[in-house]
């Protein structure tokens, strides 16, 4: 089996590869930062050593990079499988406070690069009748978070856009999920007071993502809801 990650050098990302790897997974990965994805790439391999592993730097948001990205993941690896879409941004603020290009940026990033590879990889998927798709939303997607007003709006988005590519895939025997993570204790929370343990780990992602892939084919989970069982949030 073969998946492709986006956003795959840390936090959930890298959970999700580590995982998938510990299943037997081929794996295309991409991140802006080349010295943490050959890190990565090193620990998969000590995992499963004879994986085929191909990894790119490059910023998500360059749709023309991660366009070529695309088409060496398929060559690299063949048919893909499982896309997930797990790249994100996060900037803090209000819509009235907040930098006027907040929107666009997060945009760039939480929507764009999930819309262009769906597509690539979907086509593939719909003639074949068979793939996966699955795209890190969170729980933001459902209750927005103004002190994060454009990110919220993002991940609407991506959701909106998880509940169309369903639509349009089910009747091809492809399965779109999303998966909604509350409070996960990334690089975005350094800093916190708030104990590591309160937290979602980016390995519950990881198994949320592999409780997906591995139900039967005639189910399907729409979307999957993680909250953190602390009240610190």
């Amino acid at each position: 089996m073969n998946a492709v990650i986006t956003g795959a050098s840390k936090g959930i990302g890298r959970a999700i590869a580590l995982k998938l790897a510990q299943e037997g997974y081929n794996l295309a990965l991409c991140a802006r930062s080349l010295t943490d994805l050959k890190s990565l790439q090193s620990d998969l391999l000590q995992i499963s050593p004879n994986a085929n592993i191909y990894i790119e730097a490059l910023d998500c948001a360059d749709l023309p990079a991660l366009h070529s990205f695309a088409k060496q993941a398929q060559a690299k690896l063949g048919f893909v499988d499982v896309l997930i879409n797990n790249v994100g941004q996060y900037l803090p603020g209000t819509i009235l406070e907040e930098a006027d290009d907040a929107l666009a940026l997060q945009m760039q990033t939480n929507v764009y690069p999930a819309y262009t590879l769906s597509k690539f990889f979907g086509k593939e998927m719909r003639t074949r009748k068979s793939g996966y798709i699955i795209n890190i939303c969170s729980i933001a997607s459902l209750n927005v978070v103004k002190e994060a007003a454009s990110y919220s709006v993002t991940k609407v988005a991506l959701l909106g856009l998880t509940t169309i590519l369903r639509e349009e895939l089910q009747s091809s025997g492809v399965k779109v999920s999303a998966i909604l993570p509350g409070a996960t204790y990334t690089s975005s929370w350094e800093g916190t007071p708030i104990a590591p343990e309160k937290f979602i780990q980016p390995e519950d992602v990881a198994q949320a993502v592999w409780t997906c892939l591995s139900l039967s084919p005639g189910a399907i989970i729409n979307q999957l809801i993680l909250n953190p069982s602390s009240k610190a949030f």
